[in-house]
């Protein structure tokens, strides 16, 4: 049986248009910015659990995706999800007394990265 070669190229043509697409998208551009960590609960991720990471538009606004990644923050979906219900609560009126939002990220995980790198502990 002969192998349709023409077939094939275009099967493989699409494919590599297809990852380039995404690659323009703004998840693996944030993927490749950020190391895949929560931002709120600190869960790494690894290869097999990356597709549980999302990232997350900081003002809610999923048109605003400047190229440094300064409107994106990576969350696992739990987290993701407990942001977006905190953020429609908030907008019906249903926030905290005193008009508190909610903590947010704290953590950082290029923290320290000089000190680390040098061999110091934080308090030296």
């Amino acid at each position: 049986m002969k192998r349709d070669n023409n077939k094939l190229d275009q099967i493989v043509s699409e494919s590599r248009r297809a990852r380039d697409a995404r690659e323009q998208g703004y998840r693996e551009q944030a993927l490749k910015l950020y190391p895949p960590i929560c931002g709120r609960c600190c869960r790494e991720f690894d290869r097999k659990t990356l597709h549980e990471l999302t990232v997350h538009h900081r003002d809610h606004d999923h048109d605003n995706n400047p190229p440094d990644g300064s409107n994106w923050e990576l969350l696992c979906m739990y987290c993701h999800d407990n942001e977006h219900q905190r953020h429609l609560e908030a907008s019906k009126g249903h926030a905290k007394v005193g008009g508190d939002k909610g903590a947010a990220a704290t953590f950082n995980p290029f923290a320290d990265l000089k000190a680390k790198l040098e061999g110091k502990s934080k308090g030296e």
